[in-house]
């Protein structure tokens, strides 16, 4: 049965690695068990303007991909933690319109930066467009209103189940970008955060590094 499960979305094949270099920004954020990935709201409502429509024009947005039933859940029980992590279930895109300031926004979470080029961004919103279900009219399909902020679940592309999880997919979007990242190995948020933390090893780093101590930083002023 799991093996005919659906494991989309698929990784973008990035032509050349990740640079560590750019001006546009990417937010990798950790909830404790479940990562996230925060771009540009102008660049990726260029490509997806069902978004723009949502929530106008906004500084960020954050996408999370998960199982449809746990993600929606207005109380998480044994039944679909064990449901979501053993039996093959529907996705859902969640989208949170995010203001200028990621970390105050986020502040109990941790989050790491990492600076794209053109072409790695370009790579990354084509992997989080794919990321979504359509309708036969070729449009995203809105479900119930998101679990925090201004935020909206979308159907999603791809099966959830234990060898295709949250941050799997987190981790195929850096891999989308050029980075040398298994996403098989990447089941946990800590591990995910921990690979962007490591491969952190050029002026970056400064970036991440004031992160940390939570202070904004922006790839497009350093």
């Amino acid at each position: 049965m799991i093996s005919g499960c659906s494991t989309e979305p698929n990784v973008i094949q990035h032509s050349l690695p990740f640079t560590k270099e750019g001006t546009h920004d990417l937010f990798i954020v950790s909830h404790g068990w479940h990562t996230g990935i925060i771009v540009s709201g102008e660049a990726v409502e260029e490509r997806l303007p069902e978004l723009e429509k949502r929530f106008g024009h906004t500084s960020y947005i954050e996408f999370g991909w998960g199982d449809k039933g746990f993600y929606q859940a207005k109380e998480i029980t044994t039944g679909l933690v064990l449901g979501a992590m053993f039996w093959p279930t529907s996705s859902v895109v969640h989208t949170v319109a995010v203001p200028r300031d990621v970390v105050s926004y986020f502040g109990s979470s941790e989050i790491e930066l990492l600076c794209l080029n053109d072409s790695e961004l370009s790579s990354l919103i084509d992997f989080i467009a794919g990321s979504f279900g359509k309708n036969d009219n070729g449009e995203l399909v809105s479900l119930s209103g998101g679990i925090y902020g201004d935020s909206q679940f979308y159907q999603g592309m791809g099966d959830y189940f234990l060898m295709n999880t949250c941050n799997k997919w987190t981790a195929k979007g850096l891999r989308s970008i050029g980075m040398d990242i298994d996403p098989g190995f990447k089941l946990t948020a800590s591990s995910v955060v921990e690979y962007v933390r490591n491969s952190d090893q050029n002026a970056t780093n400064q970036l991440a590094l004031r992160l940390r101590h939570r202070t904004q930083q922006s790839c497009a002023s350093y």
